[in-house]
């Protein structure tokens, strides 16, 4: 009986794993989009018009493949010197090259090649709301909301390139060469990678209600009414995704208020004049009879073009200082595209109150900036 034929083979494996190589690179480049366009994203129409199940379109540079190719742009030397040069002199330079840019005008220079990724719109709300949370919340008699968290808490071999423990992927490669005997860090191979993992918490907090105002008035036209509604929808979504039990009242008022269903909130048209204070009156109206400060956290948000009638904003300024005597915070936005006179700003301006925040909208991307500033989310450990 012969002996069976052994073949020791040192070819590299990793190459085969190139597929899942490639994956990874790609989800990292989807979320480096997303991230880097989320201000264009979040104020897209055809989101805001939708039941929130779109996809969306995000373009992503393209990535080429690592291969050898002849430079034909490289410019022929001719040697120089006495003699003398050491190794790292310089002794001439390439002319910069030409990149395409944007501008207008035809230019003959080649651009960066992009394409479109189609993202499921749950994928922009996971980045968008991970730098989101309710501000000052505090305990009260009555806990039954819950907040879902992410928490890293397992450290495994697979993962994305995001999430990779750096010192513990430099501590195995350490322990791999002094195995062999070997100093120093070495390269460090796929076996090495530490990736960081995470797990959805559930943390209790107290009960709360997000009292959402909007001017309804003829002075707010098409801009000004789509920016409004752009901020409480993704607001709206980020309460619901990641709060589960917190409620929501909306308002909408022209000289007059009154509290609407959510669809009517984002689908009415008004006309008429502006008395903010009638919005302000049914808030703190709607917090005695429903929501008692000692049980909830309250968040009143009032959005408007800052037009109001100007022998009520003595009114708006005594209503405002009385809501935030029972609220956790109250968020005044204003969509002023185009930076004109606001008798309300103005106003407002004497409020010195820290629960007191305000945000001016001049365009669209500016939602995004607006949803970061009421809702800014604080490092753990931070004093509100």
């Amino acid at each position: 009986m012969s002996e069976p034929l052994f073949i020791v083979s040192q070819e590299d494996w990793s190459l085969h794993r190139k597929g899942y190589q490639d994956q990874m690179r790609h989800q990292e480049k989807v979320k480096e989009a997303i991230k880097k366009n989320l201000s264009d994203l979040i104020s897209e129409e055809n989101i805001i018009l939708s039941d929130g199940k779109q996809i969306v379109k995000i373009p992503i540079r393209s990535m080429e493949e690592h291969r050898f190719r002849y430079n034909y742009n490289k410019g022929k030397h001719v040697g120089q010197g006495d003699g003398k040069s050491q190794v790292g002199d310089v002794i001439g330079r390439e002319p910069a090259g030409k990149q395409g840019g944007k501008g207008q005008g035809a230019g003959d220079q080649p651009g960066a090649d992009y394409y479109e990724a189609e993202v499921p719109v749950e994928e922009v709300e996971n980045i968008l709301f991970s730098e989101m949370e309710l501000p000052r919340l505090q305990q009260k008699e009555e806990s039954e909301i819950v907040t879902r968290d992410i928490r890293f808490t397992d450290v495994r071999k697979k993962g994305l390139m995001g999430n990779i423990d750096k010192k513990r992927t430099l501590l195995e490669t350490l322990k791999r060469n002094a195995l062999r005997g070997k100093k120093g860090f070495g390269p460090i191979s796929d076996n090495d990678l530490r990736f960081k993992t995470w797990e959805e918490t559930v943390i209790p907090h107290s009960n709360a209600v997000v009292i959402a105002m909007m001017d309804t008035s003829g002075s707010m036209g098409v801009f000004e009414k789509y920016v409004a509604r752009s901020f409480f929808f993704w607001m709206t979504r980020f309460l619901r995704t990641k709060y589960d039990k917190v409620e929501i009242v909306f308002i909408a008022h022209h000289t007059e208020a009154k509290e609407v269903s959510e669809e009517q909130f984002f689908s009415k048209g008004e006309s008429g004049g502006t008395i903010c204070s009638s919005a302000y009156r049914k808030a703190l109206q709607i917090i005695d009879e429903r929501y008692s400060p000692h049980k909830y956290n309250i968040y009143p948000f009032h959005f408007s073009d800052g037009d109001n009638l100007t022998s009520d904003n003595e009114k708006c300024i005594k209503l405002v200082r009385q809501l935030m005597e029972c609220s956790n915070l109250f968020g005044y936005g204003e969509v002023n595209q185009y930076n004109r006179h606001s008798t309300l700003m103005t106003a407002y301006k004497n409020l010195k109150d820290p629960k007191f925040m305000h945000y001016v909208i001049r365009e669209k991307a500016q939602v995004y900036d607006a949803l970061k500033h009421f809702f800014e989310k604080k490092p753990e450990g931070a004093v509100v």
